[in-house]
């Protein structure tokens, strides 16, 4: 991949991390929010920042000491 194509690749994953996140805070507010549901969106969501973080690791180039 491309530094372009890596940039292009962070914005979706985080637009989809900032989706998860209000659908979260959404089934949330709910009366008896579905728990199993609410565990998968959250694991999901710590999945994306992972992947975020290691893309954007990618764009930093490496310094040799």
């Amino acid at each position: 991949m491309d530094e372009a194509e890596i940039r292009r690749r962070i914005e979706l994953l985080q637009q989809e991390h900032r989706d998860l996140d209000a659908a979260i805070d959404a089934l949330g507010l709910t009366a008896a929010p579905d728990q199993l549901q609410l565990a998968r969106l959250k694991k999901r969501k710590l999945l994306l920042k992972d992947e975020i973080s290691q893309l954007a690791d990618q764009l930093i180039p490496d310094i040799i000491a």
